[in-house]
This record gives C-alpha cells, structure tokens and sequence, in this order.
C-alpha cells in the first residue's frame, strides 16, 4: 500500500508544480471565486460553455498544495465534457471525499482517474475544505449560467 501512497503524493506534486490549465479566460467565460478562511487558499475559477459543453476551464489564485492540485486535476477531468456529465463527477468526487450532502444517486461508473489520488485527504478531515475548493467554486461558476 505504500507503494500507491507513494504514487497517489508524486501526482498531487506533480499538479502543484506544474499545475494544468492555471490562468484566467475572459468574458463572457462565467467566473466565481472561492476562499477557504482556515487556511487562506484563494482560487478563481473561469469556465466558457458552449452548447451545454465547458469548452476551456482555467483556474487561478493562491493556496496549500491539496487546493491547487486538486483545482489542476479538476480542470483536466472536465474540459470537453458536457455540463451535465461534469455536475456528476462533481458529485463523484464530492462523495469520495465523504461529504456529498445531496442525497442524489451516484454514478459509479465515473471514473475520476488521477482525481483518486486525493482520497488519502480524507484521513485529514480539516483538509478535505482544501480539496473541495475549486470544486465548490466551480458549481458557483456554473450556477451564474442560469441566472
């Protein structure tokens, strides 16, 4: 099990250190911002849909390794995927991290890929608001299209 560990932490580095779609997209690209008051992560995330499909997904701001990786991550697993498909895996994750509060069906045939990585975060409770940053900022984001 160490050996997955060890695997599960050189992915999470790797994203922190060369993070995956890190920028901003310009207008009309719907944005939101999201803070973590306990630990001062910062993140914006700016997504563009097109025809109900997010079309690029850029992420910026400040934080712990778990918050800008996790933010990496997420961007690479929902560029392309229509909106409905990524609000699913959104759920995914969230319920792998032990705190999807909806009381929705999860399909478990989402595949979250490198995103599995941060399931060890789930030993750290006080973390888990890290991961789910960008996450919980993204359905902001989304949620600023129907308005």
């Amino acid at each position: 099990m160490a050996g997955l560990e060890d695997l599960y932490r050189e992915i999470i580095l790797d994203h922190y250190r060369t993070p995956r779609n890190r920028g901003e997209l310009d207008p009309p690209a719907l944005s939101a911002d999201g803070h973590n008051p306990l630990c001062g992560d910062e993140i914006r995330i700016s997504v563009a849909v097109q025809d109900g499909v997010v079309t690029d997904v850029r992420f910026s701001g400040s934080g712990c390794s778990i918050s800008q990786s996790s933010a990496s991550m997420m961007t690479s697993a929902i560029k392309g995927k229509p909106v409905e498909q990524v609000k699913s895996i959104v759920r995914r994750f969230k319920q792998m991290m032990t705190i999807d509060e909806e009381d929705t069906e999860i399909d478990e045939s989402i595949n979250l890929g490198d995103l599995e990585a941060l399931q060890g975060v789930v030993k750290f409770p006080v973390r888990i608001k890290c991961a789910t940053l960008g996450w919980n900022t993204l359905l902001d984001a989304l949620a600023t299209e129907q308005k």
